[in-house]
């Protein structure tokens, strides 16, 4: 089975859990942006969901205005992150049964540690997600530009 690796810098990963902590203990979450397994940036957005401290819900208006720029040769999304402020970096059976089945990275955080996983049909967890394996040391040096 071909193992998919996520290349993500230092610097994006200290800012994306910068942002977990200050959310706690609410879940953050937004929009990944990169290509070919790297994360390039990403945009924080705002949690809509009914329940902010048990679930994450980005908002629809962000994601659809980031989906019309990628079409216009904007950045694509190549996944998503949010974080579980009490919990494990493992993805929960919410989040498998929110998650399409569309091949894009789901990264979460929890203000200390980070996990990858790719949304598939059939995946190994709830039948949603694999593992993938995040590298964090590949893009030392590179800042954030957000």
């Amino acid at each position: 089975m071909w193992a998919m690796t996520l290349v993500l810098s230092s610097a994006i990963l200290d800012d994306l859990q910068q942002l977990a902590r200050q959310a706690a203990p609410k879940e953050a979450c937004g929009l990944l942006f990169g290509d070919n397994g790297t994360v390039l940036g990403f945009l924080a957005t705002k949690n809509v969901a009914e329940q902010p401290l048990r679930h994450f819900e980005i908002d629809p208006a962000d994601l659809i205005a980031a989906e019309r720029a990628m079409r216009d040769g904007g950045p694509n999304i190549a996944g998503y992150f949010h974080s579980h402020p009490s919990g494990s970096v493992s993805p929960s059976k919410t989040d498998a049964e929110m998650a399409a089945p569309d091949g894009r990275i789901w990264l979460i955080i929890n203000g200390d540690d980070a996990a990858a996983w790719q949304a598939l049909q059939n995946g190994k967890i709830y039948g949603r997600f694999d593992s993938i394996t995040l590298d964090c040391q590949s893009t030392n040096g590179q800042t954030a530009d957000n």
